[in-house]
Order: C-alpha cells, then sequence, then structure tokens
C-alpha cells in the first residue's frame, strides 16, 4: 500500500469497518471483462480467518460464473464525509474501506441457516431469526473464504 499512513492493519479495526459497512462488491472473472455486482452480506471470524457470506437466486450469472473459476476479488466501503480545502486541490474524501480476496463456493443445506442468520445480523439489531423453509430452498447461499485483505481509512 502506497499511503502507509492511511493503512488500516489492526484485525479488529478491519472487522469494524466489515460490520458496519452495508454492501459489499464481488468482481468474479468473466470472459472480456470482470462482472462486480453489489451484494449484501454478512460476516464472521474465526481467529485471523474472515469469512463473508452472501445469497442470491439459484441460478444466474454469478452461479455460472462461479462454477468457471472460484476465485474473486470484494470490496465495502462505508460512507465518506467531505474534506473541503481552501483550494480544489487540497480537498478530500473521508472514508473507510476494505479490499481483498479469496475463493467463494456455494454451502450446503447444513451450513445455510447459520449464514442466512449472519446476513440478518449484519443488519438486524436481533439476534434470533425465523425463517420460512420454502423460502431458504429458494436461495444459494454463497460463501467467501477471505485470502487477502487490505484496510484504508482517511479520517478528517
Amino acid at each position: 500500500m502506497r499511503r502507509k499512513d492511511r493503512e488500516i492493519t489492526d484485525f479488529n479495526e478491519i472487522m469494524s469497518v466489515i460490520k458496519k459497512c452495508s454492501v459489499c462488491r464481488i468482481a468474479f472473472f468473466d470472459d472480456t471483462y470482470p462482472y462486480i455486482v453489489p451484494l449484501n452480506y454478512g460476516a464472521e471470524s474465526e481467529g485471523q480467518r474472515i469469512t463473508l457470506y452472501f445469497h442470491c437466486a439459484n441460478a444466474g450469472k454469478k452461479l455460472d460464473l462461479l462454477r468457471r473459476n472460484k476465485n474473486v476479488a470484494f470490496e465495502v466501503d462505508c460512507p465518506g464525509i467531505f474534506i473541503d480545502g481552501e483550494k480544489a486541490c487540497d480537498s478530500s474524501m473521508g472514508f473507510e474501506s476494505v479490499c481483498g480476496n479469496g475463493s467463494m463456493e456455494t454451502v450446503g443445506d447444513s451450513e445455510k441457516l447459520h449464514a442466512l442468520a449472519l446476513l440478518m445480523r449484519q443488519y438486524s439489531s436481533k439476534q434470533q431469526f425465523d425463517f420460512d423453509e420454502n423460502e431458504v430452498k429458494a436461495v444459494t447461499v454463497l460463501k467467501l473464504t477471505v485470502n487477502d485483505i487490505a484496510g484504508k481509512r482517511l479520517s478528517k
């Protein structure tokens, strides 16, 4: 990272950024150009290992691309505030972001409810959730095991 003064190196701070953001952009390999899609997500860590979960339909482009190549890149960022400088080039935008890559796979039925509960906890203050069995069957859950990660922040 070029700007070491903005780098977030503490694992707990990286997880804090991941927990406070609301959208994760995933870049899949496609034929000519990357395919990037914004998704809601849930996150958990065990030790220094981060796992992100997503849900999608049981068929579609994401799953087609994933079958061809399980390697993806991801990015989350939290809204920043404009930092107004005296001159235009002195202005900036505050931000917190986390970027990385890893391998993505679909989860089996035994892991599905756990992953969906993590997704709900990302946005809800509740800890327990009731899931409709038919609706759970109607979604595919994706699991991203993070290999590399980097955090960056600029604050006022």
